[in-house]
């Protein structure tokens, strides 16, 4: 059920986008091709996350799919039409506009992680290829017992080139287990992906998957927003710089937003052992 921001939501094309209770929902919605990502999706997904982005009332996001898989990754009829979307005379800028297209489509998934509201995937069935690519980018990853994610650029005999091999390394943690996945595009089930780091936690169904992620995004949406955007910004940072830049960031960040309405909104609630309310 959406409420207040109904005349802000974006009718998509491959999306739908509903918002309940400070939760948007985002589903991929091409079940009939097991959510492959044609174009329209690649765009699509920008469009949600700009739309989540500036959205005051969404204050966490949850990424799921429609249909038996979560998704099967790029679409192949999309693939197979490149060679005529960067035809030119001109062998380097055929290469040029092909570079552009790779990087259109990196563009899109750091998106999500642009979007200032945490990204929390709830993934059931497939998570194949560019469905690696995407969920990479998410703050929280959680699966039902029946999903399986795979690295399957291999096996069209490309390398992966939208964010799985910058991103998976530092979520996992591990360079042996990452390069297996790359080199092999094997399957990782479920409880391997939790074991691996890969995913929070799994659900033993997708009805408890949802009902699941669906608590846990509501806990996070009753914090102090200002403060959740804040720690995603951190976390992005430091994970890409030094101990010490991260320190300085933050020694910055909390000097101009420290003294907020919401730490004295928080502290009087923890004073009078209330819950908190705060402003979006």
């Amino acid at each position: 059920m959406s409420t207040v921001a109904d005349t802000n939501i974006p009718q998509l094309e491959t999306l739908k986008i509903d918002l309940a209770g400070k939760v948007a929902t985002v589903t991929l919605n091409r079940p009939d091709k097991a959510n492959a990502m044609n174009w329209a999706m690649w765009q699509d997904i920008r469009s949600a996350m700009q739309w989540a982005d500036r959205t005051p009332e969404a204050r966490v996001v949850v990424l799921q799919g429609e249909g038996k898989h979560f998704t099967s990754g790029i679409d192949l009829q999309m693939m197979m039409g490149l060679q005529a979307q960067i035809k030119d005379d001109c062998d380097g800028r055929s290469r040029e506009k092909l570079r552009q297209l790779v990087l259109e489509l990196q563009d899109t998934l750091s998106s999500i992680e642009r979007c200032r509201k945490p990204v929390l995937a709830a993934i059931h069935g497939g998570c194949v290829g560019g469905g690696v690519d995407l969920i990479s980018c998410t703050d929280m990853r959680y699966c039902s017992a029946d999903a399986y994610f795979t690295i399957k650029e291999i096996d069209i005999g490309m390398v992966a080139d939208v964010g799985t091999l910058q991103r998976l390394p530092k979520l996992i943690g591990n360079q042996g287990i990452v390069r297996e996945m790359a080199f092999t595009g094997r399957k990782v089930l479920a409880d391997e992906a939790q074991r691996i780091g890969l995913v929070n936690q799994v659900f033993d169904s997708r009805e408890a998957l949802y009902a699941g992620v669906r608590e846990l995004a509501e806990l996070v949406a009753a914090k102090s927003p200002l403060s959740i955007r804040g720690t995603k910004e951190m976390l992005n940072y430091t994970r890409d710089h030094s101990v010490a830049d991260g320190l300085n960031y933050i020694a910055t960040w909390n000097a101009a937003m420290l003294m907020s309405g919401d730490l004295m909104t928080a502290m009087m609630a923890n004073m009078s052992k209330q819950t908190p309310e705060f402003k979006d």
